[in-house]
Formats: structure tokens, sequence, C-alpha cells
């Protein structure tokens, strides 16, 4: 069942610098110790969804610098959230409302906020949060157009406090390793990137597969998107232009958006990134060709789990991390040391004008220029 923001939105609408850059300044000489001399910073979250509860949650279990807080949510005496404030501890004061979120500017237990709403809510929540004095992480897609998105960022500039996008894979090593191979051009120049996203989901009933308002499309807002982040930092490069394809088979589902989406983009150096993502089918990786080698991951995408990398025929090795503590730590470094954020909201913002250029390129069938 919806929480209160989205049966309202429903009911109510006809519709860079590296993260792990140390500051002596503030930790001392013992750089190597835990943050345990300093308070962890808290974080409340904003949607108690399954994905929070599974996926966001344990990464703040895990995480070394911040820790889960409070959260907000549209029935705070309900059972969901009873059982959650008994099952984490979390005090009666930390627990909010969307009426009453406001509030939250007034209780220094708090630090940032993680947003775990439909892609449609996210501006509005943003920016009551940076209003609050909070920093934001905030689930991906950052929404579900570049005007919304931009308001975003306008808010926490003008309010001072930091805005990250939950783009994990950012920070893991997998693809750091693939972002080090491309971009030091350990094969050569990289000629093509290849990547897929699918699931199979025209059953389901979520707010995702129903109402585009709260989407703002089918699986290129939910799935698709990491195939463009993929391609972007492992070339450390934006593309110049893109064409498109979409099709669909469940003419009953999905309505006014996309079943299977395929687009290709096209790099200043030649590179090109065949993509493709799908609601009714089944795919994950992202596999990268260069002149003189490849390299790549399967199940590249995964929230949970260890990747499964490879150079060559040889597999990557890298220890085991929760993916979620690793990106909520390192913005949790970004506030304390002040140090820029990586997967920034101009970076979600360029996302969302590259997913527009593709949906004008499949409407139109023309090869949009970026």
């Amino acid at each position: 069942m919806l929480d209160k923001p989205r049966r309202q939105f429903i009911k109510t609408s006809a519709l860079g610098l590296s993260a792990t850059t140390i500051a002596p300044s503030l930790f001392g000489k013992e750089l190597g110790n835990s943050i345990s001399k300093q308070r962890k910073l808290g974080v409340a979250i904003i949607g108690l969804s399954g994905y929070a509860r599974s996926a966001i949650v344990p990464g703040l279990l895990e995480a070394e610098y911040c820790k889960l807080a409070g959260f907000v949510t549209g029935n705070p005496n309900g059972d969901k959230a009873q059982e959650f404030k008994v099952k984490y501890g979390i005090p009666d004061k930390n627990i909010y409302s969307y009426d009453n979120f406001e509030d939250i500017a007034e209780n220094p237990d708090i630090d940032m906020v993680y947003i775990v709403l439909p892609n449609g809510l996210h501006a509005e929540y943003t920016i009551r949060a940076a209003k609050a004095g909070k920093h934001v992480m905030c689930e991906k897609p950052m929404e579900v157009s570049v005007a919304k998105g931009q308001t975003m960022i306008d808010a926490c500039k003008k309010a001072g406090t930091l805005l990250q996008i939950g783009y994990r894979c950012r920070y893991d090593p997998f693809h750091k390793e693939m972002m080090r191979l491309s971009q030091e051009k350990v094969y050569g120049e990289v000629k093509l990137i290849e990547s897929s996203f699918s699931f199979f989901g025209m059953n389901s009933d979520n707010w995702r597969f129903t109402n585009k308002s709260l989407s703002g499309g089918g699986p290129m807002m939910d799935v698709g998107i990491y195939c463009i982040q993929g391609a972007r930092y492992t070339l450390d490069a934006e593309p110049i232009a893109v064409t498109a394809r979409t099709y669909k088979t469940y003419m009953d589902k999905l309505p006014d958006m996309e079943e299977t989406i395929v687009w290709e983009m096209e790099f200043a150096s030649g590179a090109v990134a065949s993509c493709n993502c799908s609601y009714a089918a089944r795919n994950n990786h992202i596999h990268v060709s260069a002149e003189k080698g490849s390299f790549g991951i399967r199940d590249a995408f995964v929230a949970h789990g260890d990747l499964d990398g490879y150079v060559e025929d040889k597999k990557m090795s890298f220890p085991s991390k929760n993916k979620q503590a690793v990106q909520m730590d390192a913005f949790a470094r970004n506030i304390l040391d002040k140090t820029a954020v990586i997967a920034s909201g101009e970076d979600g913002l360029q996302d969302l004008r590259i997913i527009e250029a593709i949906y004008k390129a499949a409407d139109t069938g023309d090869r949009v220029l970026l």
C-alpha cells in the first residue's frame, strides 16, 4: 500500500573529487581510527519502502561515519512504523509524519535525510529538507524532469546543504576498477560499451509500473539509468548524441510508458555505448571493448551481494562490502571534510538531460544532439 505522499500525489494529480580524501583537522593525527571519537552523523530515512528496509537500513547499520537516527513516514502510529521504531530503537522525538516534517529542523540528532520516495516526490522533499538545514541523499533517478531536478540543486545551494544522488555503483570497487582500466587506457582506447539492465515486472501493481506521474517513465527511469551512468563514469566523458527505439508487447500494461527501450550514445572519442533496458526481460551487465582487450561486470548493478567482474579471462577480486554503507560513508565524509560530492546533484541532472534526449530520439526517430 502506498503511504501518504504517494496516495495524495495520485489522488490530486491528473497525472570528480575522491570522497575518501581525509581532512586531518577534523580527525586529528590518528586517521586510521574509527570516527567513534566523533559523533556519527544521524540519518533519517524518508519513506519506509521495501528498498529502504532491505538495503538502506542494513547499510546504515554497517556504516562507520553515519547511523540510523530517525524516519519519516505517512503513518507514524501504524504497525510498520511502530515495528521499525522498536526494532531499531528510534526515539519518538526522531519520528516524523509528512505533515510535521519541517519540525526536523529543530532536531540536532539528525544531520541528513535519505529520500526513498517515488521519483516524482524527490524535489518536494529535497527542498523541504534543505530548508530545514539537513543534507540530502536522494534515490535515483534524481526526479522526473530536468526542470524539477534543477530546483533540488538550487534549494540545496541556497541552504548551504550537500546533495548526493544514490548512485552506489560510483563508489563500488568493481566499477572503480572499470573506470581505471578505461581512463588509464590499460587496453588502449575504449571503442564499445555494451550494457543492459532488465527484469520482469509486468505483473506488479507498484507505482513504477502504473503511474507515470510518479515514475517519470518506464524502465529507463528505473534501471536504464544505471546503463547511462555506467558508460559515463567508465569513460569519464559525456555523450554528444543519442539514438533510440522503444518496444511494447504487453499492450495493457505500463500506461504511457515504454516496456523496452534500446539506445546508443555517441562520444567525442569515437566510443559508442549500446544499451537496453526492459521490464519484460532479464539481464544485468556492462562489457567494455577496447583496442587491446576487454573487461566488464556480470550482475553489474545488483544492490545485494558480490559482483562478478572480469578482465579478459581473469576474475576481479575485491573485499566484500555493503554497497549502501560505502556510499553513505562517502557522503558523510564529504559533509565532515567539506569535500566535493562525487554522485552530486549536477551528476544526477546530467542523467536527466540524457534521458530526455533519449526519449526525444525514440519519439521522433531522429539522432538527437546533446
